[in-house]
């Protein structure tokens, strides 16, 4: 199709404003799919998407729209999440786009989120089309949500405001014509050599990695001879095609087109997210700038229940191709063998690892406690230890000092909640830097530590804020901090893979706490065995898991006090000796970690 008649665009909104629903009636008005593939949340495949009613991972469908104009159009839309954990997943689809529609609830107004991703697509400078959802409900405040979204920026001073209802499909024909009078173009040379972005990509067990393109320049046939221009990997284009939503072959793609092509590469770490695709034969001079990749902010170990370990190993890949957020690597630990240390953007995005883990590929794995980086710096040595494995941390005896990574922290909240939020952040170590109105909203600017977010700190913050608050982080470099790692020894063998690190003042109290809650979650054995929290070398806590024992003295004979209490000592000891290291942990222990107060 001529690029001219070509239109590239997402949908960007807060969770839960009806941006699923929108994609529906698009596809819909377009005959994209008929009565009988039809459903609620098309797009949204995945279990874990439709368990959570949120949208995962971005999807990309072709469809075609007879305009009032009577020309025909292509519509490339981009689907986009909405949840925080998964602004990377928006970053990624807007770079790929020419155009967004800024989608608002009409019920709930504009909310922290909205703002966030409003943000991203002006930082890639694309026309923004504001549309207000749901006028059709009951609580419905119309006039209110645009005057917000007129106060969100100064482009939306004076362009209409569309009012729509996706759930019935009113006034979704306004949108559609919208889409090709607002949102322009893609601008590209068909003669130029090829030059393509790989915004997105996919693995199947039977096709290899499946590469999300864009299209810049030139035209992109089945059987070219392709480069991947980061490390100069060769593919082979053994399919290319059109999503629609299903992936549909074709013979080739042009300029402004979005696509797939099917690489037939089986190693995860070949394709990078960002690169450009080009030819062997002619290629492009300068590849595309991309985007940076995706910082992880959480870290867990991920530990196999049972011999899994190489399922887990092919999953993770797996997964870490489908969703390029996710980071790993293999690390080993004592009580728990052989696992991956995985990275995360937060621990929303952990739980949805987890859940698509067992979904998906059927494993359940363990879970260790969520931590962040830290820069220790050793006695007698120049370069710091940068250590993002509370197992890996050094012994207290030859730290010097540490520091720890600082985000800076932008939370968007309602004038309503700004006590109880302002409230959590200093109960967080946070340092306001700074304050401001946008509309309605109050947007703060904190420095706080990463360790202090790591966990429950945005679930804590939708909490006070009855969720109409949203965080957005950045790392604002590192500081000293005075932490200590809280071991754990179960029945006198230290367990590595429950250790973590804690600042020194709350040391005392989580030391407390957590030797208390492993008392009902730790397996018992048939003697008691002692949980010990130890700092620097120093018990703080010490519980006894009570035994599950049969009373081998008690066997009907008549036999002195002084008798059975030799027999269950002898017992005691020598169950205590055989069981010293046979500790199985299941992921109850590990929650109890989670659920501390740190």
């Amino acid at each position: 199709m001529n690029p001219s008649h070509i239109r590239n665009f997402a949908i960007i909104a807060h969770i839960d404003h009806g941006k699923s629903t929108l994609a529906d009636r698009i596809m819909e008005q377009t005959q994209t799919v008929n009565d009988r593939q039809s459903k609620a949340q098309l797009l949204d495949d995945l279990q874990v998407e439709q368990a959570h009613g949120v949208t995962v991972k971005s999807r990309t469908v072709r469809n075609y729209y007879h305009a009032d104009d009577g020309q025909e159009y292509e519509y490339n839309f981009i689907d986009t999440p909405g949840h925080v954990d998964f602004t990377y997943e928006v970053s990624k689809s807007l770079a790929a786009s020419d155009g967004a529609i800024l989608l608002v609830d009409a019920t709930q107004g504009v909310q922290a989120q909205t703002v966030a991703n409003l943000r991203l697509a002006q930082d890639n400078h694309l026309v923004v089309i504001p549309v207000v959802n749901k006028i059709d409900a009951a609580a419905a405040d119309v006039d209110r949500t645009i005057t917000q979204i007129r106060d969100l920026s100064p482009e939306f001073a004076d362009v209409p405001v569309l009012k729509i209802s996706a759930k019935t499909g009113l006034n979704v024909h306004d949108v559609m014509e919208a889409i090709h009078t607002t949102i322009p173009a893609p601008v590209g040379d068909a003669q130029a050599p090829l030059k393509a972005l790989v915004f997105d990509s996919q693995y199947d067990a039977f096709k290899g990695i499946i590469a999300y393109v864009r299209v810049v320049d030139g035209q992109l046939k089945a059987n070219d001879n392709l480069v991947l221009m980061a490390n100069q990997q060769a593919v082979a284009a053994n399919e290319i095609g059109i999503f629609a939503p299903a992936r549909v072959p074709a013979k080739q793609l042009g300029v402004g087109d979005v696509g797939y092509v099917v690489t037939g590469l089986k190693d995860p770490q070949a394709l990078r997210v960002g690169d450009t695709l080009t030819l062997v034969a002619n290629p492009t001079e300068t590849a595309l700038p991309g985007y940076e990749p995706a910082q992880s902010m959480v870290f867990a170990g991920f530990y196999p229940q049972g011999d899994h370990y190489h399922d887990l190993q092919l999953a993770v890949e797996k997964l870490a191709l489908n969703d390029t957020s996710f980071h790993y690597r293999p690390e080993n630990s004592e009580a728990l063998g052989a696992g991956f240390r995985c990275g995360f953007l937060g621990i929303f995005h952990l739980q949805i690892i987890r859940e698509r883990l067992h979904d998906e590929y059927g494993l359940d794995v363990l879970t260790t406690a969520p931590n962040v980086t830290y820069r220790v710096h050793l006695k007698n040595t120049g370069e710091p230890v940068v250590v993002n494995n509370p197992i890996k941390f050094p012994d207290y005896s030859k730290i010097d000092f540490v520091e720890e990574p600082l985000a800076k922290a932008t939370i968007t909240t309602t004038s309503e909640s700004l006590g109880p939020v302002m409230k959590l952040a200093d109960q967080h170590r946070g340092t306001l830097q700074d304050m401001n109105n946008q509309g309605d909203l109050v947007v703060l600017n904190y420095e706080l530590p990463f360790a202090e977010i790591a966990y429950d700190f945005f679930n804590a913050l939708k909490s006070v804020s009855h969720g109409y608050a949203t965080l957005t982080t950045a790392l604002a470099g590192y500081d000293l901090a005075d932490v200590v790692k809280i071991e754990v020894h179960v029945n006198y063998a230290r367990v590595d893979a429950l250790s973590f690190v804690v600042h020194r003042e709350d040391a005392p109290r989580v030391a407390q706490e957590l030797v208390h809650k492993l008392k009902f979650v730790i397996p018992r054995k048939l003697y008691p065995m002692p949980v010990q929290s130890v700092v620097e070398g120093k018990a703080l806590a010490r519980v006894d898991v009570p035994p599950l024992r049969k009373n081998v003295a008690a066997n009907g004979e008549k036999k002195s006090a002084s008798k059975k209490a030799a027999q269950l000592r002898r017992q005691s000891a020598n169950k205590r000796q055989a069981a010293h290291s046979d500790i199985e942990l299941p992921q109850e222990v590990f929650n109890a970690v989670l659920d501390l107060e740190k």
